[in-house]
């Protein structure tokens, strides 16, 4: 675990920005690959623009006043410091969705139809992106009371917050929960769902796997039923998606008897 991995002349490159920036690259070539065949491969370079500016700020903003209010208020000047970590993952999503949407908007696209085709590649992108936390010491877990876990060293937040106690490898499981996804998403494009499906089961499966890890974690303030923001946020995204697969299902049953 390096927070900054090397240094050019007197300049850090940080292994988080750094690996962000790989995630972010392994997860557009997958959507390329995706995307052959389609009439959506020419638009994904401008859509992925769109969406990663809307992830960015999204993810900072989430992660801001959702996740970590309490330090930034005595921070103010840290609130744009991203290259230091600070990224939430779901305020991404929430982020890069509208960003998708807004370019879908005003290119006249399906959206539904290229969320479907990119949600894995996303979700590749997320599970390359949490070796990015686990090498910058954020997104940790808990104290695991016992011999077993991850123990962070000086210089991380991990470290600042719990010293040299083993914690739980939040970050790790979410990691290769995230891969568990990939696979599970591209298996089910062995067959044809309706419109919106994959991505909607995407982040179904995502958001149920985080707000399990997230009983782990130990670097979030919890609130009403001890949830963390992070399940509080899964559980809406998890509701939302419930309810608009059941509005698609009926859609496209209704479309097949009209048609």
């Amino acid at each position: 675990m390096r927070v900054v991995l090397f240094y050019i002349g007197a300049f850090p490159v940080r292994s988080y920005g750094l690996m962000m920036a790989i995630a972010i690259l392994l997860g557009l070539g997958v959507a390329y690959y995706l995307a052959n065949g389609t009439k959506y491969k020419e638009h994904l370079g401008n859509l992925i623009f769109y969406a990663v500016i809307g992830a960015l700020f999204g993810a900072r903003f989430w992660q801001v006043f959702f996740f970590d209010w309490a330090y930034y208020a005595q921070h103010l000047s840290k609130i744009i410091a991203v290259w230091e970590g600070g990224l939430s993952i779901q305020g991404g999503l929430v982020g890069g969705f509208v960003g998708g949407a807004i370019y879908s908007k005003l290119k006249k696209l399906d959206f539904w139809e290229i969320a479907d085709i990119v949600a894995p590649a996303i979700v590749f992108g997320q599970g390359v992106g949490r070796i990015a936390c686990l090498l910058n010491g954020d997104a940790f877990g808990s104290p695991t009371g016992s011999n077993f876990g991850l123990v962070y060293p000086p210089g991380t937040i991990a470290y600042d917050t719990y010293g040299s106690q083993p914690l739980f490898p939040a970050e790790v499981w979410e990691g290769q929960w995230d891969f568990v996804v990939f696979g599970l998403l591209l298996i089910s494009k062995n067959r044809k769902w309706f419109r919106g499906f994959t991505f909607l089961a995407y982040n179904i499966l995502y958001s149920l796997g985080r707000f399990m890890l997230e009983f782990l974690r130990g670097d979030s303030p919890r609130y009403l039923f001890h949830w963390t923001a992070a399940q509080w946020t899964s559980m809406t995204i998890i509701g939302v998606s419930i309810l608009l697969i059941g509005y698609f299902y009926v859609k496209s049953k209704t479309q097949l008897k009209i048609e």
